[in-house]
């Protein structure tokens, strides 16, 4: 493989980036984050001696290349396989519309709504889908209710809100972040690299994650929701309006009429089509759960719904004290109603994640016997759990499944993007 100018774009390139823009985030006159169809969106460094380098210290704050899982406060078996987990909730946004709009029961935006009304936080970085093309996201920083609601519900498509780090670090007042677990770890990177940083970040909130689609995924979602290839979509929902939700979009047809798609379910959605589109990337990542955050938010599969639209309900998971704090408040101020489970309520919630934390060790060690570069996470669990957790079969399969997988796409191959 040749060995390009900058890590940054090495980091593209070896399938290390995640996409979480804190890069250009942190330098955004010299690397700008770009959509490509199939290898989701990625960072361009400027080929100067500038952007390569602003790359050499932009590459500190990736998440990407590796995280220190030992700066994590863990005390327990529970701590070391989900992240620090001081309590754990589970409720819904007391706002109906709120609760109704989210993907399971809105509690990332009933906390941001409460961090508003307390002005702990001036300003929600979030994302949203694009007015221009509802397929794509953008990032946002939010101030009212309203403008919180442009949100709501889980965009399964590339995001990268670290795109945001120059305007918090600009704003006047505090502003909460909520982003998947690898925009929150590059964010806290960022945050140790630079205390300002931490100054003006309100919290961190993580969603839970299982990986992130491309474009190609989008499109044959539409595909399946019969959306005609001349139409002009105006609106794409994944989740929400109800608990899961589905999967349903609205477009203009070449009569100029506003139609509604054919509505699927989200298991039929995600599992029959979107999740083929994920990046390997997303395959080898070991935290789904937003570990490096203070606050993490997931469905609460153990207990789920009866159909796709019933009332939702959230798991909620305050992992410093900070984060507790505002849970706390959200709950006394009447912006959350919830209730405290049992410390290990993810493990029961989450079974599959726990498998797929262990079998990421064999996927990253079929990178390094295919010649790959691995991402250099210190401190994580994953290969004891790999031995302890995974039966043979399992362990046999995550190493040699990989390496078909590397072999059959040609993963040892440079990736190049091509902007849309």
């Amino acid at each position: 493989m040749t060995r390009s100018s900058d890590p940054i774009t090495r980091a593209v390139e070896t399938s290390l980036c995640t996409g979480c823009g804190a890069c250009a985030g942190g330098f955004p006159e010299l690397i700008r984050m770009v959509e490509d169809v199939q290898n989701g969106r990625r960072p361009v460094v400027s080929q100067t001696s500038q952007g390569r380098a602003a790359a050499q210290e932009a590459i500190k704050l990736c998440a990407g290349v590796g995280a220190n899982y030992d700066e994590l406060d863990t005390r327990d078996d529970t701590d070391r396989s989900w992240g620090p987990v001081l309590k754990v909730w589970e409720g819904w946004a007391s706002d109906d519309e709120i609760r109704h709009r989210g993907s399971s029961g809105g509690a990332a935006t009933a906390l941001s709504q409460s961090m508003l009304a307390s002005q702990s936080a001036g300003g929600v970085a979030h994302v949203v889908q694009r007015e221009d093309d509802p397929r794509l996201n953008t990032s946002v920083i939010s101030q009212t209710r309203e403008e919180l609601l442009r949100g709501a519900g889980s965009r399964y498509a590339q995001a990268s809100p670290g795109e945001r780090i120059e305007d918090i670090l600009t704003r006047d007042t505090p502003t909460a972040f909520i982003g998947k677990p690898c925009d929150v770890a590059s964010v806290a990177k960022a945050g140790k690299i630079d205390p300002a940083l931490n100054d003006k970040l309100a919290a961190t909130i993580s969603i839970f994650c299982a990986g992130a689609p491309n474009i190609n995924a989008t499109d044959a979602l539409l595909d399946r929701l019969s959306v005609p290839k001349d139409a002009k979509l105006t609106d794409l929902r994944y989740r929400g309006e109800g608990w899961p939700g589905l999967m349903q979009a609205t477009y203009i047809d070449n009569t100029g009429e506003t139609q509604k798609s054919d509505a699927i379910s989200y298991g039929e959605g995600w599992g029959n089509v979107l999740q083929a589109g994920r990046k390997w990337r997303c395959r080898i990542c070991a935290d789904h759960t937003g570990e490096f955050a203070d606050i993490s938010v997931g469905d609460p599969w153990h207990n789920p719904p009866k159909g796709n639209t019933d009332p939702g309900r959230s798991m909620i998971v305050a992992r410093t004290l900070r984060g507790q704090r505002i849970i706390e408040e959200a709950i006394a101020n009447g912006f959350l109603i919830a209730e405290e489970r049992p410390r290990d309520l993810i493990a029961a919630a989450q079974p599959n994640l726990l498998d797929t934390r262990a079998s990421v060790f064999g996927r990253r060690l079929a990178m390094r016997l295919a010649g790959m570069p691995a991402p250099k996470d210190v401190g994580i669990n994953s290969a004891s759990l790999w031995w302890s957790h995974l039966n043979l079969k399992r362990k046999a399969q995550s190493v040699g499944g990989s390496l078909k997988r590397i072999i059959r796409n040609r993963l040892w191959k440079p990736v190049k993007i091509k902007a849309i």
